[in-house]
């Protein structure tokens, strides 16, 4: 059987690939595409999508418990669980079926099959059907990450969850133990606790949300603690018992270790490369812990093939993946695109409060060489935060004190990472501090919170 051949082939199509694959095709290429399961890949049907409309559903629920607070009345407040994670997967499945829209506009052609690397600039897909050889002058692999299993606390599904099972629970928790507090194990311990398990979080580091600035984790957990939440740092869970119905976790914190009886467990300890059975080493791709090592083309030294996403290591986010793939595209098709500077990328929380930052913190500013300058500002010196009824907040900026640089910025609270794009482009446009003080922010909107931590920088903060 004839090769088919084409300009370039990406293998997976999450939120690196497709978007690849959709860059490459608006520059005249001709694209093929490789998935194994679905369109959209785990952002769209397991991660990011499905996770913000339960959360959605847990913040309206947490709303209408506080009706009385805005002069409304809401009685026999309750939720079904089932129709929660159906309205979830609905959301999903809308925009997984809206990325094959997309392949078929732009004339890409897609392959349901697994993908191998047999040789170079050559892809075998093993599909229903049989295989098929495809080649191309280059190759985008974007096959993305899992989560990490630790030995002994693997998930069974039934009591030990990772992520997949805690998205289309079969129960509601009672008594729940997530381990892990980054982004995803904060989202479910938020998620769970606010529809009410009694939930105990287990973070190894010294503090939750550990990337984040050491104030906002200070803000975030003590929201946490005042929702009923039981955070555990600088603590590890050493291993599960695991009986009918309920698992003992021997928790070690400070030299001792005590147990705990839960129903649940969900694991987020992190993720891992899905570098395997691809045949990259035999091609002579460097692999370092589960991810492949690139140049900042995400090149990998083979010649023509290129790795975009989590695949290629930190930072773990969708967003960092769609743009290594417009870069890598570009680059395929000739153009000149600017490498990605992982410190200008946004990391976003859908816990409640929200968090979301870029940037250097206060820490890493000072570790960095840089003499700062701080500016606070709380949502409760905000007119359209109180007016909403979300008065518990801070936005945080960390300035070089020479250079007026914009190093960072750190919020907690209400769409926080709605607005951690305005920094973002600040960041981007290279702004100083007398730029950001001169911009005139609307009113009444939280955004007027991002300008006061500004000037706060500057001893000029209006209204604290």
């Amino acid at each position: 059987m004839a090769a088919k051949t084409f300009d370039m082939i990406v293998i997976g199509a999450g939120p690196g690939g497709y978007v690849a694959a959709i860059r490459g095709a608006q520059l005249g290429l001709n694209v093929a595409i490789v998935e194994r399961e679905h369109m959209g890949g785990i952002c769209l049907n397991w991660g990011c999508i499905p996770t913000k409309a339960l959360l959605r559903s847990a913040e309206v629920f947490h709303l209408m418990h506080r009706a009385k607070e805005f002069g409304l009345k809401a009685d026999g407040i309750g939720y079904d669980l089932d129709a929660v994670v159906q309205r979830s997967r609905g959301v999903a499945k809308q925009l997984s079926g809206g990325i094959g829209h997309l392949m078929k506009k732009n004339k890409i052609t897609t392959f349901m099959g697994e993908a191998t690397l047999p040789k170079k600039r050559t892809v075998s897909v093993k599909t229903d059907k049989g295989t098929e050889e495809l080649t191309a002058k280059s190759i985008v692999v974007a096959t993305g990450a899992r989560a990490r299993e630790l030995p002994g606390l693997e998930a069974d599904g039934d009591l030990v969850w990772t992520y997949k099972h805690a998205l289309m629970p079969k129960r509601m928790p009672k008594k729940l133990l997530v381990i892990g507090s980054g982004a995803i194990g904060i989202e479910f311990a938020s998620f769970f606790n606010t529809l009410g398990a009694d939930t105990t979080v287990v973070e190894v580091m010294d503090r939750v949300l550990p990337v984040e600035d050491a104030e906002i984790s200070a803000f975030a957990k003590k929201a946490f603690v005042k929702q009923g939440m039981k955070i555990m740092e600088k603590s590890t869970v050493k291993k599960l018992d695991r009986a009918k119905g309920k698992v003992t976790a021997h928790i070690e914190a400070g030299g001792k270790t005590e147990t705990m009886e839960f129903d649940t467990v969900i694991s987020a300890v992190g993720i891992v490369g899905n570098v395997e059975n691809l045949g990259l080493e035999a091609l002579g791709v460097k692999i370092d812990r589960t991810h492949v090592v690139t140049d900042e083309y995400c090149r990998t030294g083979v010649d023509g093939l290129y790795a975009i996403g989590d695949i290629a290591g930190a930072p773990w986010l969708a967003h960092k993946a769609s743009h290594e793939g417009v870069m890598v595209a570009e680059l395929i098709a000739g153009k000149h695109p600017h490498p990605i500077k992982p410190n200008s990328i946004a990391g976003c929380t859908y816990c409640h409060p929200q968090v979301a930052s870029v940037g250097l913190t206060e820490a890493k500013a000072k570790e960095a060489g840089h003499e700062v300058k701080v500016g606070r500002f709380p949502f409760i010196g905000n007119g359209k935060a109180i007016a909403l009824g979300e008065a518990e907040g801070m936005i945080k900026t960390v300035f070089d004190a020479k250079t007026g640089e914009l190093l960072g910025a750190h919020m907690v609270g209400a769409e926080v990472t709605e607005l951690i794009q305005g920094y973002v482009v600040g960041r981007s446009l290279e702004t100083t501090e007398g730029e950001l003080m001169e911009t005139v922010f609307p009113h009444p909107t939280l955004s007027e919170m991002m300008h006061e931590a500004v000037l706060d920088a500057y001893g000029r903060a209006l209204h604290i």
